[in-house]
């Protein structure tokens, strides 16, 4: 499966478009990775914790919208979104959405 943000793939055709696709995932951050994520942001430097789960949360979704282009006989997305919100109680929770146009291309 071809994945891009852009809207053709260089090198190849679109031939049909199958439609839209998405892929949600919705990811919790739990108290320990958020108390050394505060003590990050009071010395500084980067939380690999976060970034671990971010990454994971739009790897998944992204897997996700894979397999629903896939079953609709697409072989590409493209024009891809990725979209990060934060939602529940005290935006304990992360919530990576994605989007594109599933289509065949040769």
């Amino acid at each position: 499966m071809i994945l891009s943000t852009t809207p053709t793939i260089e090198g190849h055709s679109i031939r049909e478009y199958k439609g839209v696709v998405t892929g949600e995932t919705i990811i919790g951050a739990n108290i320990v990775k958020d108390f050394f994520a505060g003590i990050r942001d009071i010395v500084g430097g980067r939380s690999g914790s976060y970034e671990n789960v971010l990454r994971e949360a739009k790897d998944t979704s992204l897997k996700e919208m894979s397999v629903r282009a896939q079953a609709l006989g697409a072989n590409a997305v493209v024009g891809i979104d990725i979209d990060y919100e934060t939602i529940g109680s005290n935006n304990s929770m992360l919530m990576v959405a994605t989007s594109g146009t599933a289509v065949v291309v040769s």
